[in-house]
């Protein structure tokens, strides 16, 4: 018998506390990862999630994860459509906002942790102020793309808190 299946005679069922409480961990890594890109995000919680659902192998465990591929799924549709369409009506293009990520991306490398949230808007401004060039419009173009990313993060952490949490309650009181 695994270490997995091995019983467990409270509230788990079939699953035993600790792969229980290794599923939660590493759903509460993604949940952070969602904020701190260094770690993994939406994608591990649902993994973890599937790995529990395959493990309690019952009709809630496949409604759990089914509920979590909506939620996680729906999120990382959202998180794309609702910021997007801000910027196009605040008129930042496309190209500055890929500036910004290419910034980014090298920012995290050369300042680990946070070199993404220093590079993303030194991208962005700089590509607006060659754009526009004037401080005060580039500036305010920046301040658009912060904040639909930051709405883009909060899109995601509300999916995967939401699938978390059905996780959670079918831990707590169905299995």
């Amino acid at each position: 018998m695994s270490t997995l299946s091995r019983p467990f005679y409270g509230r788990v069922g079939a699953v035993n506390s600790v792969a229980t409480f290794l599923v939660g961990v590493a759903i509460f890594v993604g949940i952070l990862g969602i904020v701190v890109p260094v770690l993994p995000g939406a994608l591990l919680s649902l993994a973890a999630i599937l790995i529990w659902a395959l493990e309690v192998q019952s009709a809630t465990g496949w409604t759990v994860l089914a509920a979590a591929v909506v939620l996680i799924g729906a999120s990382q549709v959202v998180k794309y459509i609702v910021p997007e369409r801000r910027l196009r009506e605040s008129g930042v293009p496309r190209r500055s906002m890929f500036v910004g990520v290419v910034l980014g991306i090298v920012g995290f490398f050369l300042i680990p942790v946070v070199g993404m949230f220093v590079g993303f808007p030194i991208g962005v401004y700089v590509s607006e102020r060659q754009r526009i060039g004037n401080h005060d419009e580039a500036w305010t173009s920046t301040k658009h793309a912060l904040r639909a990313t930051g709405l883009s993060v909060l899109i995601e952490f509300i999916g995967t808190s939401l699938a978390a949490a059905v996780w959670l309650v079918a831990v707590l009181f169905l299995v």
